[in-house]
């Protein structure tokens, strides 16, 4: 760089410098040309260490979004597990009460033939007890099946006997052995029926 001195004007000392970049530029692309075996193989190198980069990020970037979709189905499953969890936990206690909601039933039926006095107020105890197990059923949503008259389904019955009956159509249940009961939908005990021919 050429200091300024009094006679160079400030267009003049411009050009000096202007001259002294373009001569550095020059300068640098003969010694570029020079060695142009090296340079160029370095830009090769380059170019793969990117596409190598380039190659790892697509990579990292399928793993992340196969991560997050496993995630979300892990969070969707936990979630219905525990929603099936509170709905069907009291399954298998269900199934045990059922036992003492029928022999409370064929209890109540034993005691409707009876005039006695001491079995009249022993049948209002039973019933009572029926409806108090019975208003619990629904609050926990244990639904009584009784298909009297109604056609048979296999989703909700079971056939224990097929009997031919001019009054009914066929395939119809026309006695019910035991009733059966869903939770929440669900078939916990099917109906044992008699299916007309």
């Amino acid at each position: 760089m050429s200091e300024q001195t009094p006679d160079n004007t400030p267009e003049q000392e411009e050009e000096a410098q202007t001259s002294a970049t373009e001569s550095a530029m020059e300068s640098d692309i003969e010694s570029a040309a020079e060695s142009s075996d090296q340079p160029v193989s370095e830009l090769d190198q380059l170019r793969e260490q990117l596409e190598a980069a380039e190659a790892n990020v697509g990579m990292a970037r399928d793993e992340l979004l196969r991560v997050q979709a496993e995630m979300q189905n892990l969070r969707r499953r936990t979630e219905q597990d525990i929603e099936k969890a509170h709905k069907y936990g009291q399954e298998k206690f269900s199934v045990e009460l059922l036992a003492v909601m029928d022999n409370l039933e064929r209890s109540a039926a034993a005691a409707e033939a009876s005039e006695d006095e001491a079995v009249k107020a022993i049948k209002e105890g039973v019933e009572l007890t029926l409806k108090g197990f019975a208003d619990c059923f629904k609050r926990f949503n244990i639904d009584a099946v009784d298909p009297m008259g109604e056609p048979f389904d296999p989703q909700l019955h079971q056939a224990m006997s097929i009997q031919e009956s001019p009054d009914a159509e066929p395939n119809t249940v026309i006695a019910v052995m035991q009733k059966g009961y869903t939770l929440h939908g669900r078939v916990i005990r099917p109906a044992m029926v008699m299916v007309s021919k």
